[in-house]
């Protein structure tokens, strides 16, 4: 192996492992951001940009923008859509590559209150908005999650967390759950 080659090798391991460490960003802070969340939540992040970016063009335009951030689980209407665009627009194209993307998406997401991320996902399951998730709401979210669990299966769950015996889960009792407290 040739000198250059070596040198080459050496100082492309050096620099992924320096990213890691979030040593060689422009803004420190926003890669110190990135420990505080899961790489769950950054491949999410990832898979959202990969799938709404449309015309594959490795940047998302307004709309693709608006949609991604949607899926992620943020309510964004077109002024805060088209806010972010021109504070991150750094090529003067209207567009927002996948870096500016996945800062300002790992800052959204560190600023989530966990308790109203927790009440988002009740209501996934609470569709008729009675503030219980009953055998019905299970069997439903299965189903569109194309998830086979028979009733008797969907009920042990509820059994299992139905702390005051209702036959239902209250918010009360699916936080418990999500907080591991029950």
């Amino acid at each position: 192996m040739s000198y250059e080659r070596s040198r080459a090798n050496t100082t492309r391991t050096t620099t992924v492992a320096a990213n890691r460490r979030g040593l060689l960003s422009p803004t420190p802070a926003t890669n110190r951001a990135y420990v505080d969340i899961s790489q769950e939540q950054l491949a999410e992040i990832k898979e959202a940009f990969d799938i709404f970016d449309a015309d594959h063009d490795g940047a998302l335009d307004h709309h693709e923008l608006k949609v991604a951030m949607r899926a992620l689980g943020f309510d964004v209407h077109r002024q805060d859509v088209t806010s972010l665009i021109t504070q991150h627009d750094t090529r003067g194209n209207r567009l927002l590559y996948y870096e500016d993307f996945k800062a300002i998406m790992t800052d959204k997401m560190i600023k989530r209150d966990p308790l109203d991320e927790i009440r988002r996902a009740f209501k996934l399951f609470d569709e008729e908005d009675t503030g219980r998730i009953s055998l019905k709401n299970l069997k439903k979210v299965a189903r569109d999650l194309n998830e086979s669990i028979d009733e008797q299966e969907l009920s042990a769950m509820i059994e299992e967390f139905d702390l005051d015996g209702d036959g239902e889960i209250s918010l009360d009792e699916f936080i418990a759950i999500m907080r591991d407290e029950q």
